[in-house]
C-alpha cells in the first residue's frame, strides 16, 4: 500500500513537472519599442485633454517630475471630473 502511494505521488509530481515545462513560452529576443509616433499622438492628446480639462483655470504647464504630477492629477481629478484615460494622457503630456 505505501509503495503504491509513493509511486502515483512520484509520477503525479513527475507529470506535473513535465506538464508545466512543456507550457512555458520562449521569451522573445525583440522587445517592442514605443515609436516617436506614438509617443507624439500621445503628448498631443494629453495638450489636448489638459486644455479642455485643466486650461480653463490654469495656464501652459511646466514640466514636473512623474511622482509629483501624478499626486496632482489626483487631487485634480475629483474637482475637474477626469477620467483615467485623460490622468494617463495630461500625466504623459506634463512630464514629456
Amino acid at each position: 500500500m505505501k509503495r503504491s502511494l509513493v509511486f502515483f505521488f512520484v509520477l503525479a509530481v513527475g507529470i506535473r513537472a513535465f506538464a508545466g515545462s512543456s507550457n512555458k513560452k520562449e521569451p522573445s529576443a525583440v522587445t517592442p519599442a514605443v515609436h516617436a509616433t506614438d509617443a507624439d499622438t500621445m503628448r498631443a492628446l494629453g495638450e489636448q485633454r489638459f486644455r479642455a480639462n485643466c486650461g480653463r483655470c490654469h495656464a501652459a504647464p511646466q514640466k514636473f517630475p512623474p511622482r509629483a504630477m501624478s499626486t496632482v492629477l489626483r487631487h485634480m481629478r475629483v474637482r475637474a471630473t477626469i477620467t483615467d484615460e485623460d490622468m494617463r494622457l495630461v500625466l504623459f503630456y506634463m512630464t514629456q
